[in-house]
C-alpha cells in the first residue's frame, strides 16, 4: 500500500507554448526505488508552472533520466541527472507557511515533514510537487513546490541525442504516444508559424537566474497602516511568501528579479480600509537598476495616506514599473482589524 504522505505531483513546463516539448521516456529516480515518472503529454503552462497536475507519484525524487523532443528545434534530447540528495532530504523535511499559524508565531518554515497541506486550522505546506523546465537548446530547470513558495532546486543541461539507433527508437516512441510522426508535427507547425526560431537560444531564462541581495521594506505614513503579506513571484519561476511578524523586517536573501509582487494591508476594520495591490515589473528595466547598486538592497514599497497610490523606491531612488494596480481585499489574519 502507497504511504499517501510520501504522494507528490510532477509537471512540465515551458516558457510559452510554442516552447513546448514532448517527452518519449521517462523516469524520475527515487531514494526508495519507487516508479515515477511525467505526466502524460507534452509541456504546458508558463515558466515555472504548468498549470496542470497528474497522477500522484511517490517517493522522494533525487534525478531524472529524460527522453523529449523538441519539435522547434526538431531534435530529441537526453537529460540523465542526479539531483544533490542531501539537499533533497533537507527539502523533505520543511514544511512552509501559507497562512498564520493561530497555535503559534508564524515561521518561514517549521521542519515537519512530509504530507502536511495547509487547510482545516493547518498553516503549513509540505513538498507537494516537482517541476520541470524545458527551454531552449537542452536547458531544464528543476523547482519544488511548498504551496505558495517555489524553490529552484538546479539548472541543468540536456544533451542532443545523436546515435542514429538512439534517434530511430525515439522517433518510433513518439508516433506510439502521439500518433504522428516527428516529420509531421515540424512540418505542420512550421507551415503555419507556430515555432521560434531553432536558432533561439536559452540565454533570456538563463539571465532570469541572475540574483542579488535584496529585500522589501514596505511602509505608509497612516498611523493605523498594518502589513501582513507579501507574495513575490520572480522571473526565474520562483515563488516566495511572507507573513508576519517577519514580512515587517524581511531579511536580506540572494533573491531573483520580481515579476510581479502582491502586498496585502489594512488600515482599520471596514472592508474600505482592507487592501491588496499587485505590482509588475519588466526584467530588463528592473535588471538594469539592480545591476547600478552595490551590497545590499533595499526595495522600498511607499504606500500612500490615502492607499490610493504607490512608489517603488530601490535604495532611495525611484524604480519604474510596468504597472501597480490597488484593490479591495478582505483577508483573514491573526492581527486584523477586528
Amino acid at each position: 500500500m502507497r504511504d499517501k504522505q510520501m504522494a507528490f505531483q510532477v509537471e512540465i513546463c515551458s516558457p510559452s507554448t510554442k516552447y513546448r516539448i514532448e517527452p518519449v521516456a521517462d523516469k524520475i529516480k527515487t531514494l526508495e526505488g519507487t516508479p515515477a515518472g511525467l505526466p502524460y503529454g507534452g509541456s504546458s503552462g508558463r515558466w515555472g508552472d504548468s498549470g496542470s497536475t497528474w497522477t500522484e507519484q511517490y517517493g522522494t525524487p533525487i534525478g531524472a533520466d529524460i527522453t523529449y523532443y523538441s519539435p522547434y528545434e526538431d531534435v530529441f534530447y537526453r537529460l540523465d541527472v542526479d539531483f544533490p540528495v542531501d539537499n533533497i532530504k533537507d527539502y523533505m523535511e520543511r514544511a512552509y507557511s501559507r497562512k498564520d499559524d493561530k497555535d503559534d508565531e508564524t515561521q518561514e518554515y517549521k521542519r515537519l515533514g512530509r504530507g502536511y497541506e495547509s487547510g482545516g486550522g493547518k498553516a503549513y505546506d509540505s513538498f507537494s510537487t516537482l517541476v520541470f523546465g524545458f527551454a531552449p537548446k537542452g536547458m531544464v530547470v528543476v523547482w519544488l513546490n511548498f504551496g505558495n513558495t517555489r524553490i529552484e532546486l538546479g539548472r541543468y543541461q540536456a544533451i542532443i541525442i545523436t546515435n542514429k539507433e538512439e534517434i530511430a527508437k525515439a522517433k518510433e516512441n513518439y508516433t506510439k504516444i502521439y500518433r504522428v510522426t516527428t516529420e509531421f508535427s515540424y512540418k505542420t507547425m512550421k507551415e503555419i508559424g507556430g515555432y521560434p526560431s531553432p536558432q533561439e537560444t536559452s540565454q533570456k531564462w538563463d539571465n532570469y537566474r541572475m540574483r542579488y541581495q535584496w529585500r522589501p521594506v514596505v511602509s505608509s505614513q497612516n498611523p493605523k497602516f498594518r502589513l501582513f503579506e507579501i507574495l513575490n513571484y520572480t522571473f526565474n519561476g520562483e515563488k516566495e511568501g511572507a507573513l508576519r511578524p517577519w514580512v515587517l523586517d524581511m531579511p536580506y536573501k540572494q533573491r531573483a528579479i520580481p515579476q510581479e509582487m502582491v502586498f496585502f494591508w489594512e488600515t482599520g476594520k471596514e472592508k474600505s480600509e482592507k487592501f491588496n495591490a499587485r505590482v509588475f515589473f519588466d526584467w530588463e528595466k528592473t535588471n538594469e537598476a539592480f545591476k547600478k547598486e552595490t551590497g545590499k538592497i533595499d526595495m522600498q514599497v511607499q504606500i500612500s495616506n490615502d492607499n490610493n497610490s504607490i512608489e517603488i523606491l530601490l535604495n532611495g531612488k525611484p524604480l519604474e514599473t510596468d504597472s501597480i494596480r490597488i484593490y479591495q481585499w478582505e483577508g483573514d489574519y491573526k492581527e486584523s482589524y477586528k
